[in-house]
């Protein structure tokens, strides 16, 4: 008889997370979820809640007793400044906090969900692979920097005490389960609203689904190789295109008024204060902005290769992202 693999995760309640639950229960899995406080997103879905964070060392111990794998995919994405050690607290001292545990507990594999924001833009828009060292001093922003340390520690931790690591890298997550309002999320809202009134006349991006992110997670415990890393990226699409498709998607008009760079770039700082006095979540930033301009060309070829990565189009998952929005507001 097969023995029933033992899965816990963190970060159930996020973005990509609450996908990769999914995906597990899909697989046939029963995980354990590591949840600070039970919420109704997990009503009637098959999954053991350990109460706990990854803050706490003792909580973490009592959720990977008996787990074969873990995966990690709790974080903190902050666009506003002025979170830096709660961002680098969770990122970084919560990530060793989850490999220690993990080689406690005795984990065969630890899944990982670090972010393309490790990776220092190339030049003239060149492709960017997989690197074998992440380090933050080359890099801009709290997230990148707490991300970039805490992916080159679990990289180091491959093949102590018994413990495997395979990290998965996802470019910027779009789709359904956008419980938290993401920043593209409150784009979206803002749209169905009819709150969106400008396209960009500047920026690009590479987006992908939160689903295609987490079935390449559940294939890197089995097919992923130990102490490697996997762009999980898809389309690199302008700014401009992704307001077209959106605007699609909810059946409207792309707006016809554009905000060039300039005005992006004087306006921002202003944006900044009004997101920290409205706790409301950040569109435009001066750490946005930069990261809309600079490269985003990243390959997924080392995925398609060998975790059977085969990532949907942008429309579609728009296209549902927006679906999924629209129905969870009128819902709640």
């Amino acid at each position: 008889m097969e023995k029933t693999i033992r899965s816990v995760m963190t970060g159930a309640t996020g973005h990509v997370g609450y996908a990769l639950l999914l995906e597990l229960i899909k697989d046939g899995q029963k995980p354990a979820i590591l949840i600070r406080k039970d919420i109704n997103i997990f009503d009637g879905l098959e999954c053991e809640k350990v109460f706990g964070d990854v803050t706490d060392p003792a909580s973490l111990e009592k959720a990977f007793a008996g787990a074969d794998v873990v995966y990690h995919s709790a974080g903190i994405i902050e666009l506003k400044p002025g979170n830096e050690e709660l961002v680098y607290n969770v990122n970084v001292t919560g990530t060793k906090n989850v490999v220690e545990a993990c080689k406690k507990c005795g984990v065969k594999k630890l899944v990982y969900m670090s972010s393309v924001d490790t990776y220092p833009p190339l030049p003239n828009g060149e492709m960017m692979t997989e690197l074998s060292h992440y380090d933050p001093e080359i890099l801009e922003g709290t997230y990148a920097k707490t991300k970039a340390e805490a992916t080159q520690y679990v990289i180091d931790a491959n093949g102590t005490d018994g413990l495997e690591t395979v990290i998965i890298q996802p470019s910027a997550c779009i789709g359904p389960y956008d419980f938290k309002v993401s920043s593209i999320g409150e784009m979206v809202r803002m749209f169905i609203k009819g709150n969106f009134p400008v396209t960009l006349t500047f920026g690009k991006y590479n987006f992908v689904d939160v689903r295609d992110v987490a079935q390449a997670a559940v294939a890197a415990s089995t097919k992923g190789k130990a102490g490697e890393c996997y762009l999980i990226c898809g389309e690199a699409i302008t700014v401009a295109e992704f307001i077209e498709i959106t605007a699609k998607a909810l059946g409207r008009k792309a707006p016809k008024i554009k905000l060039h760079k300039w005005l992006a770039d004087l306006s921002a700082p202003i944006m900044e204060v009004y997101y920290k006095v409205t706790d409301t979540t950040p569109l435009f930033t001066r750490y946005s902005i930069r990261k809309l301009v600079s490269n985003c060309n990243f390959s997924n070829a080392k995925a398609r290769a060998e975790l059977d990565y085969n990532p949907m189009s942008v429309e579609k998952s728009i296209k549902d992202m927006a679906d999924w929005i629209k129905e969870y507001e009128a819902n709640k």
